[in-house]
């Protein structure tokens, strides 16, 4: 019998998360007369970044948070931004402010991300929050890492005294992540690009998450039975790239839209080996989302207790 392990839905999860935002908000508004703001700055015509934007619009109509998206022209200047991002400082009713990444080239991203009140960046990107979670303080987390403790937490997967591997190591989900499960007393090995000799760090782990944008990077010999394994990456792979095997196996997606998402971990031979996996599509990806409308709410509950 092939044992088949537990798919962690984020779909599912997330869906829970934010029935429990959107209660917490009419509380809110009932008890206090404030409805959360999220503001989005989105410049340029990225497809990749509209649709994101796109969802998180949609995500907080579903909870109760007024959204408004200022849209720019990819020509911007930093100071352009600056601007926007000082008038959305200055105003009581938006209690997050997000800028949709990438940037153009000629966009100072790093004096653009400093800019954002810490008390709004619901990105959890600003040195302010990123110090905070190092030393242990209450603060706005990135989306993506809070997204990835909590589908591990609500699964009941102990991370006291886990073996934790983490490869990747970008500010936006690497080192975050790496700082939280440290929070929970895991024990943390981190790797990236430069890591000699990856499978002797994630064949022995408890737990693998894995943030690299790399395709097929964790194969069946690198991970141990019953691993928990969180699968971060998104890769578009077409047709015309696609193994036969994954052709079979996604025939549907390559049939309506000639491509599909995969993630960072071979998904049809680690899955017999893992007690826990989440899939690509459907596991961190929606979860994002939700921790991202968790935070405005978090946020707009900071600036209620300020007044």
């Amino acid at each position: 019998m092939i044992k088949i392990a537990k798919l962690i839905s984020g779909s599912k999860i997330s869906a829970q998360i934010k029935d429990e935002v959107k209660a917490q908000i009419e509380q809110m508004k009932k008890e206090n007369d404030t409805v959360p703001g999220l503001a989005v700055i989105l410049v340029g015509e990225n497809p990749a970044s509209r649709v994101y934007v796109a969802n998180k619009e949609k995500g907080c109509a579903q909870v109760g948070i007024n959204s408004e998206t200022v849209r720019m022209e990819d020509t911007v200047s930093t100071d352009d931004i600056l601007a926007e991002i000082d008038k959305l400082n200055n105003r009581d009713d938006i209690h997050g402010i997000l800028v949709q990444l990438p940037l153009p080239q000629q966009v100072d991203t790093g004096r653009v991300l400093m800019a954002i009140s810490p008390d709004k960046d619901v990105d959890g990107f600003h040195p302010v929050n990123m110090g905070k979670l190092v030393a242990q303080q209450d603060c706005l987390v990135p989306a993506t890492p809070s997204g990835i403790i909590e589908m591990l937490k609500r699964e009941n997967i102990n991370l006291k005294g886990a073996n934790a591997t983490m490869v990747g190591h970008s500010e936006i989900v690497g080192k975050p992540c790496t700082l939280l499960l440290l929070n929970e007393w895991a024990t943390v090995t981190v790797c990236h690009i430069e890591t000699k000799d990856l499978k002797m760090h994630t064949k022995d782990a408890d737990i693998i998450i894995v943030a690299t944008g790399v395709p097929y990077l964790i194969k069946e010999d690198m991970v141990k039975e019953g691993a928990v394994i969180i699968d971060v990456g998104i890769n578009r792979i077409t047709k015309d790239k696609a193994s036969p095997d994954l052709l079979e196996w996604r025939k549907e997606d390559f049939e309506k839209k000639g491509a599909t998402l995969i993630g960072d971990v071979d998904f049809q031979r680690v899955e017999p080996k893992a007690s826990h996996i989440s899939p690509v599509p459907g596991g961190v990806g929606p979860m994002t989302i939700a921790m991202l409308l968790k935070n405005t709410l978090k946020a707009a509950k900071m600036a209620v207790e300020k007044k």
